[in-house]
Parts: C-alpha cells; structure tokens; sequence
C-alpha cells in the first residue's frame, strides 16, 4: 500500500489507503513504495480474490435496480395497451405512470431508518420482496384500482432500493474502486431499461388484453436472483461497527482488502466516524442534526439533495417514459415503430453508462458532470427546437431520434451514475442512511412530477415547448455544478467528510469547469 498525502495545507494530512503495500525498514520508518497500482491490476492472488469478491458484492447489490429499470421501460410501451384494455383516461395514464416515483419517496424515507435497524443487506431484501409483490398484482389487474394498488407496492419497493444499494456499495468498496462500483446499480437501471424496451417490442403483437400483463409479468422473474444474492453478498463492515459487531466487521474487511494492516487502519477510522472511540460524547439524534444542520452538513444536503433533484427535473424519466409521444410528435407512425425506436434509446443509454464505468475513477466526478450536463443542454435545446419547427418531416424525424438518443448517452456518461456515486459517499456514517434517503426522495418527488405533468403541459406549450424548458433546467445545473459539487475522487469517506466540514478544503477541493480538458485527454 503506497502513501499518498492530500490536503497538506494547514498541517492536515491524508494518507491514501488503495495503492500498493507498505514496507518498513529496521527503525521503523515508513518506506514509500514507488508503484501504483490500479484497482483492477491484480499482483498477487490474493489481491486478485479481494476485487472479485467486492465485484460480486456490487453486482448483487445492484439487482434490484433492474427492477426499477425495467418497469421505467417496460411502461413506455405498456401504458399503450393498458389504455385500449383497460379504457384509462389521459389523466388516469399521467397519474399511473408518475405515482410510482412519488410513492417511492415513502420507501426511501423508510429505508434510511430500516437500514440502520436491520441492516444493509436486508433492506435490499426487503425491497425485492415489496417489489415483486406490487409486479405481480400489477400484471392480473382487472381494473385501473387494482393497478393502482400495485403501483403503490411497487412504489414503496422502488423506494427502498434506490437509497440502499448505493449506500452499501459506497460502504464496502475500496476507496480507489468506489465511484466506479458505486456507479453499478445506475448501470442495471439502463439495463432493466433496455429489457423492457425490448419485451414491449417482443410482446406488442400479442392481443391488447394479454400482451401488457406479459410486459410486467416478465419483471418478476428478477427475484430469483436477488434471493440468490443474500446467500453472497455480506453485510456492510460500517453496519456492523455502528451495531459494535467489531469482528464480524473485521472478517468483512479482510474479505474486500487485501492486507491486514489496511484492515486495521480502515477499522479505526470506521470507528471513529461512528464515535465507538468516544462513547461519552454527546451524540445528536439523526434527525434533529439534518433538520438544524451545522455548516458542513448544510453543504453536503445542498450537494446531495440538489444533484439528485436536477438529475430529475432535466426531463431524463419523460424522455424515457414518454419516448413513444416523443417519437409521434416527431412524425413517426405505428406502435411498432414507435416501440422499435424507443429500443435504440434504450441501447445508447446503456452503451454509454459503460464509459461511465471507465472514467468515473480516472477523469473524476466533477469533469464528467460537466461533459454531462453541457451535453444535454445541448441536446435538449436542439430537440425542442426540432419538434417546433421540423415536426413531421424526413429530417425532423432523424433528427429528435438522434436528439433523444444524444440526451441519454449524455445523461449516462455523467449526472445518472455519478450524481448516486457523490450523494452516497459525501455524508457521514452516522447521517448516511438517513441523509441518501433524503436525496432520494428529492429524486423521487421529482421524477413524479415531471412524469405526471408531462403530457398536460405538452399540451399547454407542445412538446416541442417542453424540451426548451428542460433545456433551460438543464443549464442551470450546470451552474449548479460549478458552484456546489467538490471533487470526491481518490478519497476516503472520512476525508470527504472533512472536505465538506471546512472551509478552505472545500474551496481546495473545487475542480474548475477547465478541467474539463483533462477529461478530453483521457477520452
């Protein structure tokens, strides 16, 4: 392990715990080893294991997410054949579609308290449960109240899994693999995305009665893997020293590091941030504490709730949503046209979000927000002013295709996994839960609101008006950017912690918008 130091203004120093190993000589002085290691270069067997276990771990971790993907696409198409089943008014469609994201917010304020309760590990259970059992009523409703009551399920399902699979991920990754892990569930959310764009393609030739209950039966069948992944995937080492389970905490970190001497120096630090090492101090109730924040806490709830609402009110779940609407207002005739145009959408947004992967660890956070958002601006822009002026013609039509499949190759190379990668790693131990929840619900309340808006105001201003306005939105978060969001890369959790709680890190820890060059080069 190599020692890096950080932050040395001001007599602070921060020691890099995700490089190489450590050497002493016979006085006992540190030797500095001149190797860096990446964390997916394996030189030893051992190091090799503790990075395909902590992989497995994040990939389990991340199931329930195309459970969220997959009913986010899969209704796109769906929607279209519940309406002729079931004879839904517009209202009723806007109001089916958007509850989901509105009810999930009770989901992912239960689960920050939940997840402190039973765990991690059980939450994410606990929400694949709630999950599958809204799907399932879902797919036998009889009538626009029974679907309702489905959606609810689903919602409060949705909910607990949006907040807690980062979370824990962000917990048991090492530091120098975390935003590139802690980006996984945002990937199979592109993934459940991409699957139901394509079953509503494979199913929309069946009757309008049988082929939409098929749609969200398929959603189901995700469960028999997330039951599977209780069996691998531990409990979070930060849990377990919060519960003062000090050994189960230790075995889980010598399982995801590969020395024992990192093992114990993580561990002090996980206990620190608990408090474990100053029992009489006076500890504040979670609540009391995010609701009467001190300053540092006051910037990481602007940064943490402000980049999941933006992530949101940029329009990304009424592109997805309503990519079918989109796509007839751009001239494009015929369901199967229609569903088969919505599957390219579905193809860029997840090819992109593999990029993500790649350089949310080497360009950092705050570089690819910038590339993000500046992207979609300009897609949007272009989109909206396509649907006002070229609607229905040959070009109009290539155009808002490309336009849309612009803005979710965008939205995936930036905002859509980093902005859960930052929300999940900038709180401490003992608000991480509750304060992610907190995000969360910002997200929520914002993705229904747009979703549920979205079709009375295309009415109001076209659809073409829309996405100018979420063009507009869409600027504004990149000065959101510029101003709030710190660069978190190649830090531990407790130095982010510290980056937030003073001042002159904070503003050490800004990545001008010209760094956005290095990220060029890196490309």
């Amino acid at each position: 392990m190599s020692l890096q130091e950080n932050g040395k203004e001001g007599g602070r120093k921060y020691r890099r715990m995700d490089l190489d190993t450590i050497e002493e000589d016979d006085d006992d002085d540190v030797c500095v080893s001149v190797s860096v290691s990446h964390p997916f270069q394996h030189n030893n067997g051992n190091k090799d294991n503790s990075h395909k276990y902590v992989m497995a771990c994040a990939i389990f971790a991340s199931l329930n997410s195309v459970l969220l993907g997959y009913d986010v696409g899969v209704m796109s198409g769906a929607i279209l054949f519940i309406k002729e089943d079931l004879k839904i008014t517009e209202v009723q469609e806007e109001v089916f579609v958007g509850i989901l994201s509105i009810i999930s917010l009770f989901g992912s304020l239960a689960g920050g308290k939940t997840s402190d309760a039973i765990g991690r590990k059980w939450t994410m259970a606990l929400a694949s449960i709630v999950f599958q059992s809204g799907a399932g009523i879902m797919a036998l409703a009889s009538s626009f109240t029974v679907l309702m009551i489905g959606r609810f399920l689903a919602g409060i399902g949705v909910g607990f899994g949006i907040m807690i699979a980062p979370v824990y991920i962000a917990e048991i990754a090492p530091t120098a693999a975390r935003g590139s892990l802690t980006s996984f569930p945002e990937i199979f959310v592109n993934f459940g995305i991409l699957l139901g764009y394509i079953s509503n393609y494979a199913f929309s030739g069946l009757p309008s009665h049988i082929n939409w209950r098929i749609m969200l039966a398929v959603g189901i069948f995700p469960s028999i893997f997330i039951g599977f992944a209780l069996f691998v995937i531990p409990e979070s080492p930060r849990w377990l020293v919060m519960q003062n389970r000090i050994d189960e905490a230790r075995m889980v970190l010598l399982k995801t590091n590969e020395n024992a001497s990192e093992v114990e120096e993580r561990l002090a630090e996980i206990k620190e941030a608990a408090g474990l090492n100053n029992p009489d101090k006076e500890d504040k109730a979670v609540w009391r504490e995010l609701l009467n924040p001190s300053p540092g806490v006051r910037r990481m709830l602007i940064t943490g709730c402000g980049i999941q609402i933006f992530q949101q009110i940029t329009g990304i779940d009424a592109t997805v949503y309503y990519s079918p609407t989109i796509f007839k207002g751009a001239g494009i005739k015929g369901n199967s046209q229609l569903l088969a145009a919505t599957v390219a959408v579905g193809f860029t947004k997840t090819i992109f979000i593999l990029f993500a992967i790649f350089l949310i660890d080497r360009a950092g956070r705050k570089p690819l927000l910038y590339v993000s958002t500046i992207g979609m601006t300009v897609c949007l822009l272009t989109l909206g002013l396509t649907l006002s002026l070229l609607g229905d013609s040959k070009y109009g039509i290539g155009l808002a295709i490309l336009c849309v499949c612009g803005n979710v190759a965008f939205f995936s190379v930036g905002i859509g996994p980093v902005c859960w990668v930052v929300s999940s790693e900038i709180f401490p131990l003992r608000l991480r839960a509750q304060a992610s929840a907190m995000g969360a619900v910002g997200s929520r309340v914002s993705s229904g609101l747009v979703a549920m808006s979205f079709l009375s105001v295309t009415r109001a201003i076209t659809v073409g008006g829309t996405f100018l306005v979420f063009a507009a939105v869409s600027a504004l978060s990149v000065v959101f950017v510029y101003k709030c969001v710190p660069e978190t890369k190649g830090k531990s959790l407790e130095q982010i912690e510290m980056l937030f709680q003073n001042d002159r890190h904070w503003r050490e820890g800004e990545v001008e918008i010209e760094d956005v060059k290095h990220l060029m080069e890196v490309q």
